[in-house]
C-alpha cells in the first residue's frame, strides 16, 4: 500500500506570515518520514467540509511549486483540479513543468469541479455539470495527445469547447508515457467511464470500505467494456480528519486503529490511501504515522 498526505488547510498558528514556514515544516516532515505523495486542493475559497470560506486558501499549482522545492522523494499533485479553472493546454504545461522540475514526481489530478460559490465569486465561468464533463473529456483527449512522443502531437483538436492547432509539449514530461492522470470522483456513469478510457488513477469511496469496493467494481466493468486492463489503474481513496495519538481518546485514533481502518480500505481494493491530518502543523502526528502506520501496511 501507498500513503499520501492531503493538506487542505492553511489556518496555522501565527496567521499569514507563518503559512510558508509552517507548510515547509509539514511537507518536509511528510517527505522524510515516508509518505509516498503530498497533495493540495484546487480551491480558491476554503471549502465547507474544512472551514469557513474566508479562511486562508492558497492557489494549488503555485503551492505545489513551493512544495516541489522542499521535497525530494514524495510525488505531488492537486487533489483534484477543477477543469473549468484552466485551459487544457495550461493543465498539461503546468503538470509537465512540475514533472520536469521534480525529476518525474508530478501528478495531473483533475475532475469536473463543483464549487459554484468560489467560481462565481471570482468570476470563473461555471457551466452546468454536463458541460463540465464534456470539457473534462476534451481536456483528457488533449492531454493524451500532448504527452505523445518526444514533443507532443502535430495534430489538431477541434472540439465543442476547445480548438487547438498544434499540441506541442516541449520539454516533454520525464514521467512516461505521461504524467499520471488522476481523475477524481465516483460518478458511475461518466466519471468512472472517463477513468477507464483516459485515467491512470481514480479516487473513490472517500474512506468508506463498502463504497470503495462498489465503485471499484463499477470501474472494473467500464474497463472491460472499453478493453482497458483494470490493473493499469491505481486505485486511491481519500480519508479526512485523521488525528493520531499513541493513547487514543478525545477524538483521536491510535496507530492500531488507523492500521485496521486503512487495512480495511486495502481489502476493499484501495492501493493508495490519501488522508488529511487535523492540525498537521503538529508534525509529531506525521512522525507517529511514519514510524507506526506506514511500516505496518507498506507491504500489505
Amino acid at each position: 500500500m501507498k500513503f499520501g498526505l492531503q493538506v487542505p488547510s492553511f489556518s496555522y498558528p501565527g496567521g499569514t506570515p507563518d503559512i510558508a514556514p509552517t507548510l515547509e515544516r509539514i511537507v518536509r516532515t511528510a517527505d522524510e518520514v515516508g509518505f509516498d505523495s503530498i497533495w493540495v486542493m484546487d480551491h480558491f475559497f476554503q471549502i465547507r467540509a474544512v472551514g469557513r470560506a474566508e479562511e486562508p486558501m492558497l492557489e494549488g499549482w503555485t503551492a505545489l511549486g513551493f512544495i516541489a522545492a522542499l521535497t525530494r522523494r514524495a510525488q505531488i499533485g492537486l487533489m483534484v483540479g477543477g477543469v473549468h479553472y484552466r485551459n487544457p493546454g495550461l493543465w498539461v504545461k503546468a503538470a509537465t513543468t512540475l514533472d520536469v522540475l521534480t525529476g518525474g514526481r508530478a501528478w495531473l489530478g483533475i475532475g469536473a469541479g463543483w464549487n459554484q460559490q468560489e467560481s462565481e465569486g471570482l468570476g470563473f465561468p461555471f457551466p452546468r455539470l454536463g458541460v463540465r464533463f464534456e470539457m473534462l473529456e476534451e481536456t483528457l483527449q488533449i492531454a493524451h495527445q500532448m504527452f505523445e512522443g518526444e514533443r507532443g502531437s502535430e495534430g489538431r483538436h477541434e472540439g465543442r469547447h476547445y480548438r487547438a492547432t498544434r499540441l506541442l509539449n516541449s520539454p516533454q514530461s520525464i514521467s512516461r508515457p505521461r504524467v499520471p492522470i488522476m481523475i477524481g470522483g465516483g460518478g458511475e456513469q461518466k466519471t468512472l467511464r472517463l477513468v477507464a478510457q483516459y485515467g491512470d488513477a481514480c479516487n473513490v469511496g472517500w474512506g468508506n470500505p463498502e463504497s470503495v469496493a462498489h465503485k471499484l467494481s463499477v470501474l472494473q466493468r467500464h474497463c472491460q467494456e472499453v478493453g482497458r486492463p483494470y490493473d493499469e489503474i491505481e486505485r486511491t481513496t481519500l480519508v479526512g480528519g485523521v488525528r493520531p495519538s499513541r493513547a487514543g481518546g478525545d477524538r483521536t485514533q491510535t496507530p492500531e486503529q488507523l492500521i485496521d481502518h486503512f487495512g480495511e480500505l486495502g481489502d476493499a481494493g484501495a492501493q493508495h490511501i490519501l488522508f488529511s491530518v487535523g492540525d498537521a502543523w503538529r508534525t509529531d502526528q506525521l512522525e507517529l504515522i511514519g514510524s507506526t502506520v506506514i511500516p505496518a501496511l507498506r507491504d500489505a
